[in-house]
């Protein structure tokens, strides 16, 4: 049986308006890992007014991903495409496959790891600025260097706590 929520307060007062946009799928990933990976931008949370950011994951040929960390500030979500992702849901690894979905709230436990291009969506709510955390990672992959004092500021500025 389903809860019945309320909707939330009105954000918009108008009579409608024509602001829908259209991110086609031929455009080109934002980010093109080293690993041969990609990250697109579906919709950042600047797009989305802060209520969420939404990235397509692809992940290279060889297995890669975040060991077990948490958020604070953010929930996060996973639906899983192409392929197997293996999706650490606090407790366990789990082999999520296409169609499979992890949801994350603000404070769980959870890593991803995943190759043979897989292929799977992130969504973070509220919509944090996630785009520097993905091009950051993208440069120390191509061997820009930070100390570990900047990299903990890095992490800490980013709602990333590793355990």
């Amino acid at each position: 049986m389903s809860v019945h929520r309320p909707y939330p307060g009105d954000t918009y007062d108008g009579d409608g308006e024509a602001s829908a946009w259209l991110r086609p799928d031929a455009t080109e990933p934002e980010l093109s890992y080293v690993n041969g990976g990609t990250c697109e931008y579906l919709a950042t949370g600047d797009q989305t007014s802060g209520q969420f950011g939404l990235y397509r994951w692809t992940f290279g040929e060889a297995e890669s991903g975040p060991d077990p960390h948490f958020h604070r500030a953010i929930s996060e979500s996973f639906y899983v495409l192409e392929g197997s992702v293996k999706l650490f849901d606090g407790s366990e690894w789990r082999t999520a496959r296409s169609g499979d979905f992890l949801h994350v709230p603000e404070g769980g436990i959870h890593g991803f790891r995943g190759g043979n291009h897989s292929r799977m969506l992130l969504m973070f709510s509220p919509g944090a600025p996630r785009e520097d955390y993905f091009e950051t990672l993208d440069r120390l992959g191509r061997g820009e260097k930070m100390g570990d004092g900047e990299l903990a500021e890095f992490m800490l500025r980013h709602d990333t706590f590793w355990v």
